[in-house]
């Protein structure tokens, strides 16, 4: 058997999502710690001793440095939004493959440059929303897409919410207009919206509405907001997200037969296992006492945690580019650029009065 190639990995950035990150490229069979770095060679160095960076991992006090680095393949950018559009473009022009943290940019135009200069450099892009990498999206796909069972989408209802502390909603980044400007919608409403086209099966809306009196802080950061959406067959879908209630991560797909109901779509319960509800036919007894059949739970397994499996799946990707001469593989970024539309389009209709918002590719 041949062995596996293995991908060597710097992370630019010390944010608090690339400690799990770190942790999944360690995790992956076909990637490698090989290189972190930030602005403080200090705070570098710390981040590699508490993350499990192999002790001839390269540290370094820039970001340059990285993408400088002959022996990098790829890089894991979690730096905040503001920041994607500069330093995903120019670790693309180091030939570096990019794994970019969601949002993806502050709006679709920064991201077509940052698509554009992947696409010229022939290196992959993928952002890093883990969920759709878990084996449970895989089934869940397979209840939706049987007529028999499902029937056709009709509705979609997301949630993402949790109550953030003072601390956070003070000092956090995504609460700062010069680092995360989209707030709540960029953090929160991202999976949302990725759920919402995931369900649609990627068919872009015509309209959006989004909801009035979303809340903003003071320096006019949203931190609670949600939108309708509306398609030219009659499907419509709404979304809510907000850093002020109570946690909840939930995704309900209505067809004209069945029902799909999850309630721990981004992170789930427990690490390995993961759990969804479908319903088919289901109605009342004669006396409308109980559910008849009820919901059927759907357990799914896996050896390895769903940020894992992302990075199992890029690597993947950048090895078949590295080793076999492949092309990019265009799926990611076109279902990325997607939900920046979608999320441009439901921030727009705020700024614009909660007015529709028609979306053009």
């Amino acid at each position: 058997m041949a062995e596996t190639p293995t991908i060597r990995f710097g992370v630019i950035g010390c944010a608090d999502i690339a400690r799990k990150v770190s942790r999944a490229i360690s995790l992956a069979p076909n990637a490698a710690l090989y290189a972190v770095g930030s602005r403080s060679l200090d705070k570098a160095r710390a981040f590699a001793a508490a993350n499990g960076f192999p002790a001839a991992a390269k540290v370094h006090g820039s970001y340059e440095a990285v993408l400088d680095d002959p022996d990098v393949d790829a890089v894991y950018v979690p730096l905040p939004t503001s920041l994607h559009v500069r330093w995903a473009v120019l670790a693309a022009q180091k030939k570096k493959h990019v794994l970019l943290e969601k949002p993806v940019a502050l709006h679709a135009a920064e991201f077509d440059e940052i698509v554009e200069a992947c696409e010229s450099n022939g290196v992959q892009l993928m952002d890093g929303t883990m969920w759709m990498h878990h084996p449970r999206t895989a089934k869940m796909r397979d209840f939706l897409s049987d007529s028999n069972r499902f029937g056709q989408l009709r509705s979609i209802h997301t949630h993402f919410t949790f109550a953030a502390d003072a601390d956070f909603l003070e000092n956090d980044i995504r609460v700062k207009p010069d680092l995360d400007a989209l707030g709540s919608l960029g953090d929160e409403g991202w999976y949302c919206l990725r759920a919402i086209l995931w369900a649609a099966n990627y068919e872009l809306p015509k309209t959006v509405i989004a909801s009035r009196n979303p809340e903003l802080n003071k320096a006019g950061v949203i931190l609670s907001c949600g939108a309708s959406l509306h398609w030219e067959d009659g499907k419509v879908a709404t979304f809510h997200c907000s850093f002020l209630t109570n946690l909840t991560m939930d995704i309900t797909a209505v067809g004209t037969k069945g029902t799909l109901h999850v309630h721990d779509f981004i992170i789930p319960y427990e690490e390995k296992e993961a759990s969804f509800y479908a319903a088919t036919e289901t109605g009342f007894d004669d006396l409308v006492s109980k559910w008849i059949p009820q919901p059927s739970k759907h357990i799914i397994k896996t050896d390895i945690p769903q940020e894992a499996l992302m990075v199992t799946e890029f690597a993947r990707l950048v090895a078949d580019i590295k080793f076999n001469n492949s092309k990019p593989e265009k799926k990611w970024p076109t279902i990325s650029r997607k939900t920046q539309l979608v999320l441009d389009a439901v921030k727009a209709s705020i700024e614009r009065g909660f007015e529709p918002v028609q979306i053009q590719e």
